[in-house]
This record gives structure tokens, sequence and C-alpha cells, in this order.
């Protein structure tokens, strides 16, 4: 965290703990379309902090959300991150654990007349099942973040984890975007996209072929007979799968248990398929 946002950040934790009490009990007596959130209000885990609409819009961007998505917002807020999904014409859910905020949320999405694409939860993310989504949004802290990772590796290859400034730790970035545009804190945002799983062994033709893998990057062997190739340039972009081994680039596509590509020596392309042992 930058010293400016953390500056922000304990700034806005003073006025929570400053006001949150009054803070909860306005929310306690007001009806959800008489509800407005305050900047900082306490939550579960994190406080509230809006995301400027221009970044929510370059977050659903850089996911290239389109109708044929299912998008789910872990700590959807006032809702405007599932909303906007919704009028891109996506399926859109928010999981939200202040049932105040969630009410509100549901009286704008109506509002904005998403209500049939746009729903949300009184939920736990923590204790949600999200695992259909293709896009997954959320503005957590980084230790939040840290303690979804694993979550979010278990979901289905290709989908996309759009996050306002804070990052994943070690799962480093696909993507980084910076807005100036009507945005004046909490203006970055990162995008990862779920890696297949292929660290172990597999049978590669004659050979083996042995991977480590790290998040969306692998390294290992290829062994063919008495001949050991270092693995160099491994990548993952979903289920698409790129590297080289003994001077020939492997480009594929992992099926689960199978994968399967062509590979270019000296411009003389051939097929290759490998199966998990």
């Amino acid at each position: 965290m930058t010293p400016l946002r953390s500056m922000l950040y304990r700034g806005l934790a003073g006025v929570c703990v400053a006001l949150g009490p009054m803070l909860v009990g306005v929310s306690a007596q007001q009806p959800a379309h008489e509800f407005t959130p305050q900047v900082g209000q306490p939550g579960k885990d994190v406080i509230w902090v809006p995301t400027p609409q221009t970044l929510v819009d370059r977050m659903l961007q850089m996911a290239k959300v389109t109708p044929s998505d299912y998008v789910v917002d872990l700590g959807s807020g006032d809702g405007r991150t599932v909303i906007t999904a919704a009028r891109i014409g996506a399926k859109a859910h928010g999981i939200e654990y202040d049932p105040h905020m969630a009410e509100l949320s549901k009286h704008n999405a109506a509002a904005a007349g998403v209500a049939d694409k746009a729903t949300f939860a009184n939920a736990d993310i923590f204790e949600s099942d999200f695992s259909k989504a293709t896009v997954v949004t959320l503005f957590l802290l980084p230790s939040l973040n840290v303690k979804l990772r694993p979550i979010l590796l278990d979901m289905a290859p290709g989908t996309r984890v759009v996050s306002n400034s804070f990052d994943m730790g070690d799962w480093k970035a696909d993507e980084t975007a910076h807005v100036t545009e009507d945005c004046t804190g909490y203006c970055r945002a990162y995008l990862w996209i779920v890696p297949a799983k292929v660290a172990g062994t597999w049978k590669f033709g004659p050979g083996e072929l042995s991977v480590e893998q790290q998040y969306q990057f692998f390294t290992g062997k290829l062994t063919t007979g008495n001949v050991v190739a270092p693995i160099t340039d491994g990548k993952l972009e979903a289920d698409k799968i790129t590297f080289t081994a003994g001077g020939t680039r492997y480009t594929g596509q992992v099926r689960g248990a199978t994968m399967d590509g062509a590979s270019v020596t000296d411009g003389v392309e051939t097929r290759w398929q490998a199966v998990r042992r």
C-alpha cells in the first residue's frame, strides 16, 4: 500500500471508530430506500469506500465482460459494479455482509431497470459459493485477497479476477491499469486470469514432461531417452499453454488430464500431445 493510500485508510478508519456507533444506529432505523451509506462506515472486515464509476468501467473492460458472462462482486457495497455489469447485459450477483447495503443495492438495481439481471445476497463471502462465476470483482484489503486466492485458483481456467487497488501477494497480475479521469483515490485495477493446473508429470510422446507450476508460470524439464531439456518461458493464459524446450517452441491447449498442440523446430511444425500420469 502506498503512503498516501495508507494515510487515507488510517484516516477513514479513524472516522469509522468515531462515528461507527452512530452510523450503525442510523442505518438500523432507516428503511433500505432511505438508507444513505457513509464513506468509512464499518463492515465485517473492511470499511466502505465506494469505487469511482470510472474505475468500475475500467475493471469490467479489463475483464472483457459480455452478456454471456456471470459476474460476481465480493463485498458489493451499494451495488454499482453489479449494476454496471448488468447494464452491459451480463448476469451479475453481489455478495454483501451489511444487510442495509444489500437492500440498498436491490433498490438501486430496480431504479436502474436491471433487477432482472442484478441480484444481491446478504452473506459472508467466505461462506458463499461463487464457483460458477466467469468474472469476479473485488475491493478488499490485501490480507483478504490472499485468503481468497486459493478459492479463486480453484475456479475454472479462464475465470477473470479484477481487484480495485490491492494485489494478490505473489500471484503476479496479468494486467494493471490506472485511471486518472474522475478518480482521486484508489484508482488502480489489477487483472488475473485463472490458469489451468499443469503441475506434475505427463507422458509426452515417447518421453516425459515434468512441470513445476507457480500460478500462470511454470518450469520443469522434457526428458526423451537420455536427453533432458529444461523448460523455459513456460506460461499459461487460462487453458492456453506455451513453453520452449530443447530449441523447440510448443503451443497448445490444456484439456484436463490431456493437452495437445503444435511445436515448431527450425521452422518445421509438428503436432504434440501429452497425458497426465
